[in-house]
């Protein structure tokens, strides 16, 4: 089994339970690469990690190695974060959450040494999730144009909303006036999504979702529609500068910039231990069944 280590950043408090992750990898001979920067800032923190460790810096660098499972250390930013590496390669991902809330990274990080066992002995199963892929007539996000979550057209001040004008399969849906317009995947549906007013999607349903960011119609409510279409736009508004986002990243563009999303030609494999489940995790993360009346501060 070789595996790619990737990972951001965690806190003070979670530095045991990490340095005895590394620490059983090494004890095991297990095989692994590691991201440069996170190895860097393992290292600032005081880790014991050793300097013969295969590093990698982009898709190029990763792409050399035949990696079976990729560990995301962080949250689920970190997570989403992986696809800039995997791309189309369509390695699995499993995560340890060293943050909150874990829609995506379902690993304690007090379990990271029997999540490994579970790896070795095959105690899993792959959760496929939908790709979103963005056309534009200019370059943009350095060509990685790809996104699990979302893709976000978002006014770039706090003075005026901006009006989007958009089209599925090139027939008018709608013109939306607010502050901006998600187009959310199911994964992402728990996201900013779900936060601006839009329906859980499950993961299976091939389905996008388009939520208007506080829309001043009122009437005007989020839709459904199947990830076969692709989705366009144009926008207008006072400013002729405008913010795109894929995920976590984002790009300023004008009101010529042309812009469309459709489902990729490839799928982004979520890696599963036996015992995770998507309904739990759902009813565990936003509390369904959760009597608040018994709740102590």
């Amino acid at each position: 089994m070789k595996l790619a280590i990737y990972g951001k950043y965690f806190k003070e408090d979670r530095f045991n339970e990490v340095q005895d992750f590394f620490d059983y990898l090494e004890k095991s001979k297990i095989y692994y690469i590691i991201y440069r920067k996170f190895y860097e800032d393992c290292l600032r923190k005081g880790l014991n990690l050793s300097a013969k460790l295969p590093k990698f810096d982009n898709f190029d660098d990763y792409s050399n190695y035949d990696i079976d499972i990729v560990i995301s250390i962080g949250g689920d930013g970190t997570i989403l974060n992986t696809l800039e590496f995997i791309r189309d390669k369509e390695t699995p991902v499993i995560g340890i959450n060293t943050g909150r809330l874990g829609f995506l990274a379902g690993v304690a990080v007090d379990h990271s040494i029997q999540m490994v066992n579970d790896l070795e002995k095959g105690h899993y199963y792959i959760d496929s999730r939908t790709v979103m892929q963005l056309e534009s007539d200019k370059l943009m996000f350095g060509g990685v144009n790809f996104a699990l979550n979302d893709f976000v057209i978002h006014k770039k001040d706090s003075s005026s909303m901006i009006t989007i004008h958009t089209y599925i399969n090139g027939e008018f849906l709608n013109s939306y006036w607010s502050d901006g317009l998600i187009i959310s995947s199911p994964t992402g549906s728990t996201g900013y999504n779900l936060s601006c007013g839009g329906p859980i999607l499950y993961p299976a349903s091939a389905s996008f979702v388009i939520t208007p960011i506080a829309p001043h119609n009122l009437n005007v409510r989020p839709i459904i529609i199947s990830d076969q279409n692709v989705i366009s736009f144009e926008i207008e508004g006072r400013s002729t500068s405008f913010l795109a986002t894929l995920d976590s990243r984002s790009e300023s563009i004008d009101n010529r910039t042309q812009l469309a999303i459709r489902k990729a030609n490839f799928e982004f494999k979520l890696l599963r231990l036996n015992q995770e489940n998507y309904l739990q995790t759902l009813r565990e993360k936003l509390m369904w069944g959760f009597d608040n009346r018994n709740f102590k501060v």
